[in-house]
C-alpha cells in the first residue's frame, strides 16, 4: 500500500450521472486515521444515504467497506464506482485504473472507460425457483418467471409492468435473500430494472450497480449478446452500459462530486 492520506475526508458523490443531483448519491470516506465499526456504521447512519463507502490506502490499491444506514454489506456497485472516481478524480488523478480490495467480496477493479468510469464485478447464476409467497405479495403483481442467486430475480414482460410496482417493503422483508431486482425488456435499453433491499435498509435503491451481477449474465443469454444497456425505472432514475465478460459483469458511467469535507473524530 502506498502512502496514507493525513487526515479523513468525506466526498459525496453522485454514481451514474455526469451532473448533480441525479443518478445514485454514495458518500466516499477517505480514512487514513483508524474508525471502529461502531463509528463507520454510525457515519453511514448520519449521511442516510443508501450506501457509504469507507477507502484506505494508495498507490492504486484501497480496502473498501460498504455501510447502508443500517448495516455492513458484502458487496455494493454504484458506491464502489464512486470510490473509484474519488480515487482517480482526486486523490490519483494520474491514473486511469485503481484496485479496491474488499476481505468479503476479493478484489474489484475500476478504470475510466471512454469519458465514464467501469468497474469489473463478479458475475452471478441465476437458477428459475417457485415464486415465493412473500414475494408476489410483496411486488403486488405475479411476474412471469422467478429466479434466484445472489438477488431474487423477478422479471415481467413489460416495462410497463416494472414501472407501476408498489412494493410492500415489511411484506419483502420476509424473504430469505434481502435483494430482489425487478426487471424487463426494455423500450429504448435493452432491458430495465428495479432494485428493492428493505431488508438491508434500502427500501428502493435509486440506481444499483450491483444488481447487474443477476442481471446481466441473464439477459445477455436471452438476448444473445453480450454488451448491453439498462434502465433503472426509479424516482431517481439511471442509465448503465454493461459488459458480459469471462470473469465477471463490466459495468460503466459516469460520476460527479457535489461536495467534499473532513470529517471530524469524536
Amino acid at each position: 500500500m502506498g502512502d496514507q492520506m493525513t487526515s479523513n475526508r468525506m466526498y459525496w458523490v453522485d454514481a451514474f450521472s455526469a451532473k448533480p443531483y441525479s443518478g445514485n448519491p454514495a458518500v466516499v470516506c477517505v480514512i487514513s486515521q483508524e474508525l471502529h465499526d461502531d463509528q463507520l456504521q454510525a457515519l453511514a447512519k448520519e449521511f442516510n444515504v443508501s450506501e457509504t463507502a469507507f477507502i484506505s490506502g494508495g498507490g492504486g490499491e484501497y480496502f473498501i467497506r460498504w455501510f447502508t444506514p443500517t448495516k455492513e454489506l458484502p458487496l455494493v456497485g454504484h458506491a464502489t464506482l464512486a470510490a473509484a472516481h474519488v480515487v482517480l478524480s482526486e486523490l490519483e488523478p494520474r491514473r486511469d485504473e485503481v484496485t479496491l480490495v474488499s476481505r468479503l467480496s476479493g478484489r474489484l477493479s475500476a478504470f475510466r472507460d471512454s469519458g465514464n468510469l467501469a468497474m469489473v464485478l463478479p458475475a452471478d447464476t441465476v437458477k428459475p425457483c417457485d415464486p415465493p409467497d412473500s414475494l408476489c405479495m410483496g411486488l403486488g403483481k405475479p411476474p412471469r418467471q422467478v429466479l434466484k442467486g445472489r438477488h431474487y430475480v423477478a422479471v415481467y414482460d413489460k416495462a410497463t409492468d416494472v414501472q407501476s410496482l408498489k412494493p410492500d417493503f415489511l411484506c419483502l422483508e420476509e424473504l430469505d435473500l434481502p435483494t430482489i431486482a425487478a426487471t424487463a425488456p426494455g423500450e429504448e435499453t435493452d432491458y430495465v430494472l428495479r432494485f428493492f433491499a428493505p431488508a438491508n435498509g434500502v427500501p428502493e435503491d435509486p440506481v444499483s450497480g450491483v444488481a447487474q451481477c443477476s442481471l446481466v449474465p441473464y439477459w445477455a443469454s436471452h438476448l444473445s449478446k453480450s454488451e448491453l444497456t439498462s434502465q433503472q425505472l426509479s424516482p431517481q432514475g439511471g442509465n448503465m452500459f454493461c459488459k458480459l465478460l469471462s470473469d465477471g459483469v463490466q459495468i460503466s458511467g459516469p460520476c460527479c462530486t457535489l461536495v467534499s469535507g473532513d470529517l471530524i473524530n469524536y
